[in-house]
């Protein structure tokens, strides 16, 4: 499996590039702020088509590039229908507070792509050669979703999580945010994020990657104590 990653954009979130050993069609997931300019350049780096753009959820820090490059590429943006509102509208997902930064950064308004495709928990996505299943994650955002792809020939790895804001290495997302909910997110986490294998190698929405069996371990929010309240 092909992977590249890159941090862009005022919050540094991590957008990826993934791919079959093999193949030359691609996914982008989070394509955020700033985004666009190092996906083209890592599309014609290693001779990729990208086949669709995934999203683990609306925040304007991981779709502020997307609609623009599902565009470009003529290709779907996938995203949780909870979080559809953000697209057009990023300042209800971030908060009142960031409407100045963000009308001082995109003047211009922002618009679904023409082809817009929306996720469901439970749903199978096979795109560019690989096989992705979303299960929805709230609690950081109401379309959270984590995006799970096996990851073949590997022995310490069975697959590959996108796990955007819900689980990053030793921490999870904020949930103070409009539309972030802590005791929803305690409910992610004991499904969802615990049903993880331990040898599901984690690649988040910020920060270095992880792998599931080291997070239940130290991850302070995956203790019992935490879980319990």
């Amino acid at each position: 499996m092909f992977l590249a990653s890159f941090a862009s954009g005022l919050w540094q979130a991590n957008c990826y590039l993934a791919a079959t050993a093999a193949g030359k069609d691609c996914v982008i997931v989070d394509a955020g702020m700033e985004a666009a300019d190092q996906v083209r350049a890592t599309v014609t780096q290693y001779g990729l088509t990208p086949a669709a753009v995934l999203a683990t959820h609306g925040h304007l820090d991981h779709v502020a590039s997307a609609a623009l490059l599902a565009d470009e590429y003529g290709v779907p943006l996938w995203l949780h229908e909870a979080d559809r509102f953000m697209l057009t509208d990023p300042v209800a997902g971030i908060g009142e507070d960031s409407r100045a930064l963000v009308e001082e950064l995109y003047p211009e308004p922002f618009h679904e792509p023409a082809e817009l495709r929306l996720l469901t928990d439970g749903a199978e996505l096979e795109v560019a050669g690989l096989n992705f299943r979303a299960s929805h994650a709230p609690g950081h955002s109401p379309g959270c979703t984590l995006l799970s792809v096996p990851y073949p020939g590997d022995d310490q790895i069975s697959q590959v999580v996108f796990s955007g804001d819900v689980l990053f290495a030793g921490a999870i997302g904020r949930t103070d945010l409009p539309g972030g909910d802590p005791e929803v997110m305690r409910q992610t986490l004991r499904g969802p994020v615990l049903d993880l294998p331990d040898d599901t190698a984690l690649l988040p929405g910020h920060g270095p990657q992880s792998v599931m069996a080291r997070e239940r371990a130290t991850n302070p929010y995956l203790q019992p104590a935490f879980l319990r309240n």
